[in-house]
C-alpha cells in the first residue's frame, strides 16, 4: 500500500527553492498550503487547472488529494484563492460541495466564460491551464 505524507507533519517546505521562515505566532513553519495557494492565484480568469497539475507544479512531493485538502481550506486565505478554478483531472467540479452553495463553483466559472454542463467543464482541453507551463508553449511529455 502506498503511503502518503501527512500534511500536518510536514517540516518546513521550500517555496520557489527558498526555505520558509518560521511564523512568529505559532512557531511552526509555513505549510504546503502557501505553495498551493500561490500557484492557484496565478490561474488566469476563464481558465481551469487540476489538483494533480498543481501538485506536479509545486515541486513538492504532493498528491492531488493533498492539493484538494488545501483547496478546501482556501476560503479563509488572504489574499483570496480562486479555488473555483481547480477541478479534477476529468474537468469535473469535484470540489463544488465545499462551496457556500452547491452551484457557486459553477456560477463563478460561468461568470468567467467557462462553460459547465452537468458539473463538468466543457471543452476542458481548451480551457485547461498548466501551471508547470504557464506560457502555454508546447513541451514534450515524459514517457
Amino acid at each position: 500500500m502506498k503511503k502518503y505524507l501527512n500534511p500536518k507533519e510536514l517540516p518546513s517546505l521550500p517555496v520557489d527553492g527558498k526555505k520558509e521562515k518560521k511564523e512568529k505566532k505559532t512557531g511552526e513553519s509555513d505549510s504546503f498550503f502557501k505553495t498551493v495557494f500561490k500557484i492557484a492565484r496565478t490561474i488566469p480568469r476563464g481558465r481551469v487547472t487540476s489538483y494533480g497539475a498543481i501538485a506536479d507544479a509545486s515541486g513538492l512531493k504532493l498528491t492531488g488529494r493533498m492539493v484538494g485538502w488545501a483547496m478546501n481550506a482556501a476560503g479563509s486565505a488572504k489574499p483570496a484563492v480562486p479555488a473555483h478554478r481547480v477541478v479534477n483531472s476529468k474537468g469535473e467540479l469535484s470540489g463544488s460541495s465545499h462551496f457556500a452553495t452547491p452551484t457557486l463553483m459553477q456560477e463563478l466559472l460561468e461568470q468567467e466564460g467557462v462553460v459547465v454542463k452537468a458539473d463538468k467543464v466543457q471543452d476542458f482541453k481548451t480551457v485547461f491551464w498548466d501551471p508547470a507551463n504557464p506560457s502555454g508553449k508546447s513541451r514534450k511529455k515524459k514517457k
